[in-house]
């Protein structure tokens, strides 16, 4: 546990609130948790604190690549679902449906 790893959680933290306004502070945390999970096969309360800083900054270049094509780009076409980390997701077709 470095002072100097924590201190620059706390502020890559409060950068990636101000590119996400509308999340609460609550479901960035956990967010986290579940971008810790995926690259890293383990909990948020199991990650160094080196580790999570890495998943933060992971996450924050994912906003601000987001916000940049939102400047270039209209909004996603309506039969798209948007994952949680803004990346659009093919629908499965319904069972019984054929393409």
């Amino acid at each position: 546990m470095s002072p100097d790893t924590q201190r620059q959680l706390l502020a890559t933290l409060a950068e990636t609130l101000a590119l996400a306004p509308d999340v609460r502070f609550g479901q960035l945390i956990a967010h986290l948790g579940f971008l810790g999970e995926d690259s890293l096969d383990r909990g948020l309360s199991d990650l160094e604190d080196d580790e999570l800083l890495a998943v933060l900054y992971r996450h924050r270049a994912e906003l601000l690549a987001r916000q940049e094509g939102d400047a270039t780009a209209g909004p996603p076409a309506p039969s798209a679902v948007v994952s949680i980390s803004g990346s659009e997701i093919s629908p499965s077709p319904s069972p019984g449906v054929s393409s």
